[in-house]
């Protein structure tokens, strides 16, 4: 299953700048895991912001709300979710 997730990054100014870098590793280690699996399949800076928007291919939307929480970043981001389906007039036999 398919979802189109829009990501929003607000971490605060208080927390120690070692510590953000640190977050920011471990969030590249898994996004890039879950790319290599193929559950995270898209990823686009949004231009201007410290945001993207992102195609995930997961089982359903249980799994993607737990690789979601799992994000180190998780809990300093601002998410909003939509399900896609295959569009009928789409000429890519991949895009399911």
């Amino acid at each position: 299953m398919l979802f189109k997730v829009d990501m929003t990054v607000n971490i605060p100014r208080d927390i120690p700048f070692a510590e953000i870098e640190d977050i920011k590793k471990r969030e590249k280690d898994y996004s890039q895991q879950l790319q290599r699996e193929g559950k995270w399949r898209h990823i686009w800076r949004v231009a201007g912001l410290y945001a993207n928007v992102s195609i995930f291919d997961v089982k359903d939307a249980e799994e993607l709300h737990e690789l979601l929480m799992a994000l180190p970043l998780y809990p300093f981001m601002d998410i909003n979710v939509e399900a896609l389906c295959r569009h009928p007039s789409s000429i890519r036999d991949d895009d399911r």
